[in-house]
């Protein structure tokens, strides 16, 4: 297990914006970040006890301005390990906390669907107000509230997108693309990809009967003979994106590919969408996958600099 990078006055001397805390796991992204950012690296150690619980271990020190790099995907751990982290992050002298989560968790619930539902978005993000000033996010799923800052309540909320990216090397790999939506809740990121290479774009209409059953139909717009891409912001079980694909391929298209922010892919995901006559699956770097495509570490070193001056 990697100890902690201390940081030294020498460290704060050489790294005068600061120092960003993350995770073993996500070391690699964070280290490209914080290279771009001039911050400082240090790698929170993590013990897990017999019993579930965990223990972290910070710097003994740490400068006034602290970014925590943490995606929220298999959240329910991670939101404890932050817990932990903010708070004893600001004991030992942090005063201003940034939360990178490239995948942010729990905003899909914003209403109460059924009597008596917790609505989770709202939990959630009041609680990361709580232990962080900014927030840095990429496609949350947001849909019935307007801005981040109404799900995450701090005084900077950024939400960066990972479309652009996606339909630069999309253009990259196809031509003649056609980009679709695999339901209506992907219009926003099919519109953004799509304005950006001047594509055809359209979204299907969903039905879901549970979370791996739904019926999906194919929007009015001719797919014979085309370069189809499924664009969304997150794969998680596949089966819309499946069933999506199989129509597509049904109604003539020469190929269909997709292209996501998210690559979550619950076990058996990928090879469902692949068997429903998928080609090439594209993602970002947000969640650590074989499809990771492009990096959103610019995008995201570019906001921290925007936190960082106040221009955000």
């Amino acid at each position: 297990m990697s100890d902690t990078l201390a940081l030294t006055p020498a460290d704060s001397a050489a790294h005068p914006a600061g120092c960003l805390l993350c995770f073993e796991d996500e070391q690699t992204p964070a280290q490209a970040a914080a290279d771009a950012t001039g911050l400082a690296l240090a790698v929170v150690v993590r013990h897990r006890f017999p019993d579930g619980e965990v223990r972290l271990r910070l710097p003994a020190s740490l400068p006034p301005r602290v970014v925590v790099w943490r995606g929220l995907h298999q959240p329910n751990e991670k939101l404890v390990e932050l817990l932990l982290l903010a708070q004893t992050a600001r004991t030992l002298g942090a005063q201003h906390l940034t939360l990178v989560a490239p995948y942010l968790a729990y905003m899909r619930q914003d209403i109460a669907f059924n009597p008596g539902e917790a609505i989770s978005q709202r939990v959630v993000g009041a609680f990361l107000a709580t232990l962080f000033d900014a927030v840095i996010t990429v496609d949350p799923h947001l849909h019935r509230v307007a801005t981040l800052q109404e799900a995450v309540p701090v005084p900077d909320a950024v939400v960066l997108s990972g479309a652009p990216l996606l339909a630069d090397h999309i253009a990259a790999q196809r031509s003649d693309v056609l980009l679709i939506g695999p339901d209506e809740e992907a219009q926003q990121w099919v519109a953004v990809a799509a304005e950006r290479h001047g594509w055809a774009h359209a979204v299907c209409r969903k039905t879901r009967h549970g979370d791996r059953q739904v019926d999906i139909e194919l929007p009015a717009l001719p797919v014979a003979g085309r370069a189809v891409v499924l664009i969304d912001d997150v794969a998680s079980s596949g089966h819309t994106l499946a069933r999506a694909a199989q129509l597509l391929c049904a109604a003539g298209a020469a190929s269909v590919d997709v292209a996501v922010t998210h690559a979550l892919f619950a076990t058996g995901a990928e090879q469902l969408v692949r068997d429903a006559g998928v080609g090439a699956i594209w993602s970002t770097d947000c969640i650590a996958h074989p499809s990771n495509a492009v990096s959103i570490v610019p995008a995201v070193a570019a906001a921290l600099r925007e936190v960082a001056t106040g221009s955000a």
